[in-house]
């Protein structure tokens, strides 16, 4: 372990102003069963130290994974090096200053999955690959474990010392199922902060039978005939569009670049009066995350509140070159990775209509569902989205009646939401073992989610 009073001393002599430091160690175990063949049995082990210095408000960075109690002086060194290096082309950096921090935050769990023997892991998988090939239609099965566990500590020199634990587990299936010379995939996981208990819990056969047998029905299903629909969105594709097509344009250093439709909005209408967006990082179901990575706390953060933008997501030098307070945004994949604004768990608050009212109140339209997006594409700068969903039902007489696949939908994001007239009150937030979210050449681990709501004039295309 390193010592950080001498890290601090050490710097303190070769004249930098301020000075952090992450020690960063985590685990991750993957099981990946291709067909009832153990493809990947794998635990990788991440471990090093990261230190960030300001020299007359420029900022260098370095890192290093070496072992050696001394190894900490050559971070230094390099990280000094590089802040000089910027007085020659780079720009300056301000910090806000905000409370010091103190404290150490494990998130919760009752068994390490890491003294859980390799069998009983195996064995599971095994079972639900077994459920899931006894499902007609299906032509291909790929069963995964995941468990993570990530330990961090940042240290500063205005006092800080923050150290967190977390812990994510999950299992996943990926099922392919043909019918007529159609291809259809599913891919659906459940993830959660917690340990071993998590999977003791569930019932993973027939949570993979499920999807299978989604998978094959929708290979038999014809394609969603393209056009304007009044759409009801389920919580999964819900938080899917609100991260992607949304959340990123709220990203304080996007905004900073003017790459983000927000820039220069904050108090203005972006949504209808029905929707309220939060960044929450200990919001049940989401990914825990107590601090950032530069730490400080991480607020229930309101972007927008019924209607109209609030806040923008910031770390501290984007509190300052935006004139907001920092809301706990900063984070890094690793300690080799430099400060990005990064989102935690975003999701749309909950309304007052329940699900059933929906879609009694909604005689004809379509149905959208997350389980099998397969992802799309955005651009924050002019506020788009193509979104493929997962398979789908056709809205007859207010109820849910007829599955097509091939969803696509499409839009301006601000429109979009400015277009929501009902949500309702069954939120859920999920996050995920088995990705996250990828920006700079980084991924970080997010949740996302919402209640159900209702959009007017959704344009929703068939594709595959």
């Amino acid at each position: 372990m390193y010592d950080l009073d001498k890290i601090f001393y050490y710097a303190e002599k070769l004249g930098v102003d301020y000075i952090d430091v992450r020690i960063h160690d985590k685990i991750y175990e993957n099981i990946i069963l291709d067909n009832g063949v153990v493809r990947e049995y794998s635990i990788n082990q991440t471990r090093g130290l990261g230190v960030r210095v300001l020299i007359d408000k420029y900022m260098g960075y370095a890192s290093s994974n070496k072992p050696g109690e001394d190894v900490y002086k050559e971070v230094v060194d390099n990280a000094v090096k590089a802040a000089k290096a910027m007085r020659l082309t780079g720009f300056e950096s301000r910090l806000y200053p905000r409370r010091t921090s103190k404290d150490k935050v494990v998130s919760e769990y009752r068994i390490d999955a890491l003294d859980i023997d390799s069998e009983v892991k195996l064995k599971i998988l095994i079972d639900t690959y077994k459920a899931t090939r006894s499902v007609k239609g299906v032509v291909s099965s790929t069963i995964r474990y995941g468990y993570e566990r990530d330990h961090r500590i940042y240290a500063s020199s205005w006092g800080d010392h923050v150290e967190t634990t977390t812990r994510l587990i999950g299992i996943g299936v990926y099922e392919v199922a043909k019918s007529n010379g159609v291809m259809e995939r599913i891919w659906d996981s459940k993830s959660s902060i917690a340990g071993w208990e998590f999977i003791e819990g569930i019932d993973w056969q027939s949570f993979g039978a499920e999807v299978a047998e989604l998978a094959s029905k929708a290979s038999q299903a014809p394609v969603i005939k393209p056009g304007k629909y009044t759409a009801i969105l389920d919580n999964e594709i819900v938080g899917l569009l609100l991260h992607e097509a949304f959340g990123h344009a709220t990203e304080g250093d996007i905004v900073e670049a003017g790459g983000s439709i927000l820039r220069g909005r904050i108090g203005k209408r972006v949504a209808s009066e029905h929707v309220t967006i939060v960044d929450d990082g200990r919001v049940k179901g989401g990914f825990f995350l107590a601090y950032d990575d530069e730490g400080t706390p991480k607020t229930k953060t309101v972007t927008v509140e019924k209607g109209i933008l609030k806040s923008y997501l910031h770390s501290l030098s984007t509190a300052v070159s935006l004139n907001g307070k920092p809301t706990g945004n900063a984070r890094c994949q690793d300690y080799s990775s430099p400060i990005l604004v990064r989102q935690t768990n975003t999701y749309m608050e909950p309304g007052d209509w329940s699900v059933d009212e929906l879609f009694q109140d909604t005689r004809s339209g379509v149905y959208i569902r997350g389980r099998g997006a397969m992802g799309g594409q955005v651009d924050p700068s002019i506020g788009t989205f193509t979104f493929t969903a997962g398979p789908s039902y056709i809205i007859e007489n207010g109820e849910p009646v007829k599955l097509v696949r091939g969803v696509m939908m499409s839009g301006s994001i601000l429109e979009t939401l400015k277009n929501v007239d009902a949500v309702a009150r069954d939120l859920v937030v999920r996050t995920s073992v088995f990705g996250g979210c990828g920006k700079g050449g980084q991924l970080a681990r997010v949740g996302d989610g919402g209640p159900h709501i209702r959009v007017r004039n959704l344009t929703v295309g068939g594709g595959r």
